[in-house]
């Protein structure tokens, strides 16, 4: 019964595209052994044109009329009153467009509101985070549009929340890529849906949706569509309607535009190939990362000379130690995490992240209280350096607290080590060559796994890197085990006998004489 409604499309049947079929049966279609559906969060990102705004308004309608939710209240949320009017609208002119729904509905334009005729307690309303507060609602539905142009989680949370007591409630993000900083929460959720969707992270309940290109592919690849014997590439790749609604010659010719005026180019890698832009980028292939799992027992290397690296943590976040060997030009990093025992359950919702299970299988330890207690890590480094032969620790000289005065004291060299570019960038650098040629051996290690895809660098305009802290208010990333790592290693590749990178030692070598 639905129809398009702009353009050369309007009023014709809205048949859903392959990839539309996909999410829609997904999302409707899979159960719980209860019969109710599976999916409560669903974060859909795709780039402009390629008919996201009719399916939000699809979706949001399926929830009002086919559902049978008593009461139901469906919600098309934006981080705008103007934006949120737009999947309203489309969703009004949708159900003008069938007689049909136009029976069973009726349309109030001045509050943004579709009633239900027959139970007038069943709605669709726009609303937005610039109207105030929006407590109180109890969404059944709630399809969020544009999420990257959300600055904070204040209505995300209100809507999520919100839905506590329905039955089978789903929060519906639909969005391009954004700016990297200025959407938290869409970064939070972008990040979030890559990791349950390359299973780095299991979560049943949430459904990953990402059309895009990654973000060291060649944005000036024009690709080229799916066939039955190879999937789609380049642009084709990053929209899943290009050759349907939406036409190649108008991202050829976009990408002319980009092309001749570099001012345009983040624009048309955002909007048109769906990657994320900023001065910061994901450092480290996770393809060559995870080539690097082969397993091996910490147990051999009891005894073995190696260095530490120590990123001490805020009052409640997560302290590291890791331990860095050398053995036939391979690094092995051995990790120990550290994580206050208070409301570690509440965080561990709170942040999606699942600290409490790994807490269980063993591989973040716990602190009482409510903060780090540094006397406890303390005991455990100095426990872990009766094993092994540590002759250097390296850590942020910012940090000098009392626990390094008091491991110095102990008998291990602590080592202060600057964080800008100048003492980062060779060890930061060393990192990437090691899992470019699968040289570094990390064991699998989930929590690693996990700060390895969180990590991002800063680089200077003289192609120096150095690692990128979250900001800890605003994100839920944490790359506290691989800053830990890169402090060991800026030890190791200055100690005497260390293999290393070739050019290092003997620059780059020049065949035949300069014309």
């Amino acid at each position: 019964m639905l129809t398009h409604t702009k353009g050369v499309w309007a009023k014709k049947l809205f048949e859903l595209l392959f990839w539309q079929k996909i999410i829609i049966s997904d999302l409707f279609g899979s159960v719980r052994s209860n019969g109710l559906r599976q999916y409560s969060t669903a974060y859909i990102e795709v780039p402009k044109k390629n008919g996201k705004t009719e399916l939000a308004a699809g979706i949001a309608l399926v929830g009002l009329l086919l559902d049978d939710e008593p009461g139901a209240e469906v919600y098309f949320a934006a981080a705008s009153r103007d934006q949120a009017s737009i999947g309203f609208k489309v969703a009004a002119r949708m159900v003008r467009n069938s007689p049909r729904l136009h029976d069973m509905c009726r349309i109030v334009d001045s509050t943004k509101t579709i009633y239900l005729k027959s139970d007038s307690d069943c709605f669709m309303r726009a609303i937005s985070a610039d109207a105030g507060t929006q407590d109180g609602i109890n969404p059944h539905i709630a399809v969020f549009d544009e999420l990257h142009r959300q600055r904070n989680s204040d209505l995300w949370d209100v809507l999520k929340f919100g839905m506590a007591t329905r039955a089978q409630p789903m929060l519906v993000a639909l969005t391009t890529a954004g700016i990297v900083g200025d959407s938290p929460i869409c970064e939070q959720q972008h990040d979030y849906a890559r990791s349950v969707k390359e299973k780095i992270f299991s979560d049943p309940s949430y459904y990953p949706v990402i059309y895009g290109l990654d973000e060291k592919a060649d944005w000036t690849d024009e690709g080229a569509p799916a066939t039955k014997k190879k999937p789609a590439s380049g642009w084709y790749k990053a929209n899943p309607s290009l050759g349907f609604h939406l036409s190649i010659d108008k991202v050829r010719e976009e990408f002319l535009q980009a092309k001749n005026n570099p001012s345009q180019q983040n624009s048309f890698r955002r909007l048109r190939l769906n990657q994320w832009v900023g001065q910061e980028v994901r450092y480290l292939p996770m393809t060559d990362w995870r080539e690097c799992a082969a397993p091996f027992n910490p147990e051999q290397f009891i005894g073995r000379p190696c260095f530490g690296g120590l990123d001490l943590s805020a009052t409640q976040d997560i302290t590291a130690f890791v331990l860095v060997f050398e053995e036939d030009g391979d690094v092995y990093w051995i990790p120990h995490f550290w994580i206050p025992e208070h409301e570690l359950v509440q965080r561990a919702r709170r942040d999606r992240v699942p600290y409490d299970f790994w807490v269980a299988q063993g591989l973040i330890h716990t602190t009482p209280g409510n903060q780090i207690d540094q006397e406890f890590v303390r005991a455990m480094i100095r426990d872990f350096a009766k094993l092994y032969d540590i002759r250097e620790v390296g850590y942020d000289r910012w940090l000098a607290t009392k626990i390094i005065t008091d491991l110095d004291s102990d008998g291990l060299k602590m080592v202060p080590i600057g964080q800008g570019y100048q003492s980062m960038s060779a060890p930061t650098k060393e990192l990437l060559r090691l899992t470019l040629a699968h040289k570094i051996r990390h064991n699998g290690n989930p929590v690693l796994n996990w700060m390895a895809d969180s990590f991002s660098v800063k680089q200077d305009a003289a192609e120096n890197v150095k690692p990128s802290k979250p900001d800890r208010r605003k994100s839920t990333k944490r790359i506290d085990g691989m800053q830990a790592g890169i402090d060991a290693l800026a030890r190791m590749i200055v100690t005497p006998g260390y293999e290393g990178s070739v050019y290092d030692k003997r620059g780059i070598l020049v065949i035949g004489e300069p014309s």
